[in-house]
């Protein structure tokens, strides 16, 4: 994402196969599974509280990206450690380039790995036909799954708990979508218009002079897009601060425009739109034990919530 075409055209390319509306399809029965199993374990044994970042907001994208990447789950506290410290705005930045070095060393190992032995998996192709033929070198290729495994959980997981915070506090909205559940598809888009979870501004630089809003701005200079603002542009959207999962919210930028739009949409859009419904389908009495504006905010450059108490009884 800090790269311009050629290189970038180059090594996307590589990735779309993955990442297209068919391939995540594919995997919406492995998505499901994954769903069921998180509310399994947070609910044995007659429990009836829990934390739902980290019983279930978390470990569902993790899971997820583990999946399609093809990196085992047993390492996933690993991962989640490294990427912390890696995408913390607060932390210290000897720390983050440890943790860099660390998860490299990690995923450079596994795609010589998958280079011997092959599964049906992303690092697997990435190893066998890009890095084995000559189109990709291995440290691109670990820049590439290195990005997409910390950009693979840490959006979903900040958006997740904040999309159930909008709804509990919007019931008739929920209530609704709980009687319609063909509903959810179109309430997912809102949620992500009105949520906007990357809120830290996209960097970008001007290559031509032109003037936006009446401001001149001139070739070379720097400009910060805040897709936050763009979301709730008045001439956009109706109302356009209110919550409303009947509104149609296409045209969005969530995710992003252009060259650099998300390559993961189609993933993070399945992970919302099974997940919420099997979250309020099993567990219907859900609500919050604490008052959201008591919550304690994420330090990531990803905006969301450190934990998420809720009950369900």
């Amino acid at each position: 994402h800090q790269m311009d075409p050629p290189d970038h055209t180059r090594l996307r390319r590589m990735l779309i196969p993955d990442f297209t509306f068919r391939r995540i399809e594919q995997m919406e029965d492995a998505l499901q599974r994954i769903c069921d199993d998180l509310l399994d374990a947070m609910t044995l044994g007659g429990a009836t509280e829990a934390d739902l970042v980290e019983s279930y907001a978390l470990p569902l994208p993790t899971l997820a990206i583990c999946e399609l990447l093809g990196v085992p789950y047993e390492d996933h506290d690993f991962f989640r450690a490294k990427s912390n410290a890696l995408t913390s705005v607060a932390g210290d930045p000897a720390e983050a380039m440890n943790a860099r070095m660390a998860l490299y060393g990690y995923l450079r190992a596994l795609i010589e790995r998958r280079a011997q032995e092959p599964a049906d998996d992303l690092i697997s192709r990435l190893a066998t036909e890009r890095v084995a033929t000559g189109e990709a070198t291995l440290d691109e290729a670990t820049g590439m799954v290195c990005l997409l495994l910390l950009a693979g959980h840490e959006t979903t997981a900040n958006m997740f708990p904040l999309a159930v915070i909008a709804l509990l506090h919007h019931p008739a909205q929920l209530d609704a979508l709980r009687v319609d559940e063909s509903r959810w598809p179109v309430a997912v888009e809102e949620l992500l218009r009105h949520l906007t979870v990357i809120h830290s501004g996209i960097r970008r630089v001007a290559t031509e002079d032109m003037e936006l809003s009446g401001v001149r701005i001139r070739a070379g200079e720097g400009v910060v897009v805040a897709l936050q603002s763009a979301n709730r542009d008045p001439s956009a959207y109706s109302d356009p601060d209110a919550l409303d999962v009947r509104r149609d919210a296409a045209g969005h930028l969530a995710f992003g425009h252009g060259l650099h739009q998300c390559l993961g949409q189609s993933l993070a859009r399945a992970e919302l739109r099974l997940g919420l419904p099997t979250l309020f389908r099993r567990l219907p009495m859900l609500h919050l034990t604490t008052p959201p504006e008591t919550l304690a905010l994420s330090t990531s450059s990803v905006h969301g919530v450190r934990s998420l108490p809720v009950a369900w009884r």
